[in-house]
């Protein structure tokens, strides 16, 4: 629960914000969140994979019209250097999205990658159900991580960016 919670301050670190919560709904196993403090919404999803040792997968994704920013935290990541900026290519299931996205270590467990509001990668995202990193000349630490429902939860978050106050 820390590492989530962790991921949802970072999430909105990214965005200038701070960490209150104001309102929270479920779509599956993702949670909206609509911040007080916040001019955004968050989704989120976090898991353990009993075939990787039971380890904790989290990802979380906000945007606004400016910027989509995904945090993903992996308990089985030991990243050395904070701040460091690391080379990805990014895919789905069926697709790449990126190739050599900038991801930066937030800390030894967590990444977070900061793009340009496009909405051909939110209609990528929506139809996935993994999201893979590939790191550069790092195969051991490259991720494929579960998104299922994220089309639902997508439509859920933009809804929530549509109706804040």
């Amino acid at each position: 629960m820390k590492r989530f919670l962790l991921a949802v301050w970072l999430a909105a670190g990214a965005m200038g914000t701070g960490p209150a919560l104001a309102q929270q709904s479920k779509v599956g196993d993702w949670t909206i969140e609509k911040r007080t403090q916040d001019t955004h919404c968050n989704a989120s999803r976090g898991y353990k994979d009993k075939d990787d040792e039971n380890r904790d997968y989290v990802i979380v994704i906000t945007y606004s019209e400016k910027a989509i920013v995904i945090v993903m935290i992996y308990d089985g990541w030991e990243w050395e250097k904070v701040g460091e900026i690391l080379r990805a290519d990014v895919g789905t299931d069926d697709a790449d999205i990126m190739k050599k996205a900038k991801w930066e270590v937030m800390d030894k467990t967590t990444v977070r990658g900061i793009f340009e509001y496009d909405q051909s990668l939110m209609d990528r995202l929506s139809k996935a159900k993994r999201l893979t990193l590939d790191f550069e000349d790092d195969d051991d630490d490259s991720i494929e991580m579960q998104i299922p429902r994220a089309g639902e939860a997508l439509a859920a978050l933009k809804f929530c960016e549509e109706n804040r106050k």
